[in-house]
């Protein structure tokens, strides 16, 4: 979904009507406090942002984006006005991630919107666990070495999830045993070492990034990169 904040009715309406001509999804507001009341409660994919908007303007709305974790990731393009070098320069040192010069045409928008999002996407990889060319990607639920992908059992991928996530941090085979398994019987501490040792077969070279703590555990080797 991409919204365009806009108060000039006639430019809001086209800008909504040539990105659903293009397939997206588009919503307009017509000022920021509709904008920002918006936000509470959905997250767009990418907001077009006009600078000149009755209230709160596009500069301080951009300014409270990304101040906020929650949407500070969120793609913006600002729409500024001919000849208005400043508002570029302010909306890019505020972390806009491109903006439009008005008047602006329908392609040139929509090439705009097709750029951000792809670069947005290239550059989003919060989902992707690496140690060198170990991948583990949270969405897909997928591991793999150098492209090549590794088939895991369900508890394999949840230790090397956990591993990857705290890197050099030691764990006890009865804490594994509750992270994983749910549990604290002692007696099944064998279960871990198992699994472990499974674990470190399918990983190959990376298997030994995996260390043994004698009397402890086990921890993921900390800028392990051979």
């Amino acid at each position: 979904m991409i919204w365009c904040v806009e108060d000039d009715p006639g430019i809001r309406d086209i800008e909504v009507y040539a990105l659903t001509s293009m397939l997206f999804e588009a919503r307009g507001f017509e000022d920021g406090t509709s904008f920002w009341e918006a936000l509470k409660t959905e997250t767009p994919d990418l907001v077009i942002l006009d600078v000149m908007l009755p209230g709160i303007d596009g500069i301080e709305l951009l300014k409270r984006m990304r101040a906020k974790r929650e949407f500070e990731n969120i793609p913006v393009i600002m729409a500024t006005a001919k000849g208005s070098e400043y508002d570029k320069v302010q909306s890019l040192d505020l972390g806009a991630d491109d903006y439009l010069v008005k008047p602006f045409g329908i392609m040139e928008l929509v090439s705009r919107v097709k750029a951000v999002l792809r670069r947005c996407k290239r550059n989003d990889d919060s989902h992707l666990l690496k140690l060198g060319g170990l991948t583990l990607n949270t969405e897909e639920h997928t591991v793999a070495i150098d492209g090549r992908r590794l088939s895991l059992t369900y508890k394999e991928y949840e230790l090397l999830h956990l591993f990857l996530s705290n890197p050099g941090v030691a764990f006890t085979r009865e804490q594994l045993l509750s992270s994983i398994w749910n549990t604290d019987f002692m007696g099944e501490s064998r279960t871990v070492d198992m699994h472990i040792r499974t674990l470190r077969q399918k990983l190959g070279k990376y298997g030994a990034a995996i260390e043994t703590l004698r009397n402890v555990g086990y921890r993921l080797e900390a800028g392990y990169d051979k």
